[in-house]
């Protein structure tokens, strides 16, 4: 994977779907800057041209939701064998007494170049703060500097075992806050009460705005119903003003309102103009594990918020650790488990969902210089399909992933061959 030098590139791409517009156009990059769109454009003297006639372009794809420090320890010291969000903090507090710097930097570093191939440009990364030493923040602060000519990446200083109910969880927060973080989280529905739970988010916030930082909230991320941290957040967001800044992680527990509370509820969370990120992958393989049948799929009501006019963005949320196994990074898995689980298979509704991994996740992030537009810079990928569609149905790979005109991953076109 190169670095692109930061005077960007002049390329000239042909014959091209750009999102859900007309086929056969062509986009002109000149300094790394999206210079010309249009159809029919010529080579100029010195201007490199690559031919991707009859692809789909698309902006980077943006992770919404991941734990970078924790990626690729799955197994490490065990495995989470019940399969529950309590077992995996379990197994990453043993996991967090071993941790280095050098071992963080390079597992981040790996995942993130792991994403990179498929289309990732933009990541959201959660880092637990809950560390005397704060090791692991310490070591993706470095991990931001040197890569962002190559990745843009946003920091949350996430309180993995409470903001109230861990030894000195203010004074941890704040530090993180002065070492430059981007967003600053909680945790309301791990905290011992539900005082402390109200208490701590009124801490984030108030930290958020004295340090005029984003906020990433994992809110309610489990299976009680009783569990209503996101009313808490969402009135603080709504009475602070700064509601677009604000985002609300999992919401697992709305899964489980009851709609008479949902219907009053959904009125403040588009007042509060709040975003929302769901992890269709990880929440659907936790939560619901204390049910025999029927079992609950513990996703948030994504449609519900998409069809009310609120920003839902998709994350991946966990990449071989103690709360997923598996995972790649590669978000076409997320958007294809997440219109299922979700029941949103419509027409309208699959060849739009690329936007919970571009635009709306954009907006979450609250990224400007974003989008195949004249005048923004020249990051874009190409997909081995002639649409969104046939992308996701198909798994169509990442031909190229471009970083101011500048290739950071590229592969070959799959050649499938089928012998009767």
């Amino acid at each position: 994977m190169s670095t692109p030098a930061s005077a960007g590139a002049n390329l000239l791409i042909k014959g091209v779907r750009i999102e859900d517009g007309p086929a056969g156009v062509d986009i002109r990059i000149t300094d790394g800057k999206f210079a010309e769109i249009g159809a029919g454009l010529t080579p100029r003297e010195g201007e490199k041209v690559r031919d991707y006639t009859g692809k789909l372009v698309l902006p980077p794809y943006i992770e919404s939701h991941v734990h970078l420090d924790t990626a690729l320890t799955s197994g490490q010291p065990r495995y989470n064998e019940s399969g529950t969000l309590f077992e995996g903090i379990e197994v990453w507090s043993e996991r967090k007494q071993t941790l280095t710097y050098e071992d963080v930097k390079e597992r981040a570093g790996r995942a993130l170049r792991q994403q990179a191939q498929f289309g990732i440009q933009y990541v959201r990364s959660h880092v637990d703060v809950t560390d005397p030493d704060l090791t692991a923040l310490r070591a993706l602060i470095d991990l931001r500097e040197e890569l962002k000519d190559s990745m843009t990446l946003q920091l949350v200083a996430f309180p993995q075992e409470g903001i109230e109910s861990f030894p000195n969880g203010r004074d941890l927060m704040r530090r993180a806050a002065e070492m430059g973080v981007d967003a600053i989280g909680a945790i309301p529905h791990f905290e011992f009460t539900r005082e402390y739970s109200v208490s701590s988010l009124n801490f984030a916030v108030e930290l958020a705005q004295e340090y005029n930082l984003l906020m990433d909230v994992h809110c309610d991320e489990i299976d009680d119903e009783a569990s209503r941290g996101l009313e808490t957040l969402a009135t603080r967001a709504l009475e602070a003003g700064i509601g677009p800044r604000v985002t609300a992680s999992h919401t697992t527990a709305m899964h489980s309102y009851n709609n008479a509370y949902f219907l009053r509820l959904v009125r403040l969370l588009k007042m509060s103009g709040i975003n929302f990120v769901s992890n269709p992958l990880v929440n659907t393989h936790l939560q619901g594990r204390v049910d025999t049948y029927p079992k609950r799929r513990g996703v948030t009501r994504v449609k519900e918020l998409t069809e009310a006019g609120i920003n839902v963005s998709f994350g991946q949320d966990d990449i071989e650790d103690p709360w997923n196994p598996m995972g790649t990074g590669n978000l076409r898995d997320v958007v294809l488990n997440g219109l299922y689980v979700t029941q949103m298979m419509a027409r309208p509704e699959i060849t739009g969902s690329y936007n919970f991994i571009t635009h709306n996740a954009a907006r979450t992030l609250n990224l400007s210089d974003y989008g195949i537009e004249v005048g923004n810079t020249a990051n874009f990928i190409v997909l081995d399909a002639e649409d969104w569609f046939h992308a996701l149905s198909f798994g169509a790979p990442v031909l190229a992933n471009f970083r101011a005109g500048r290739v950071l991953a590229e592969c070959e076109p799959l050649a499938r061959r089928v012998h009767f």
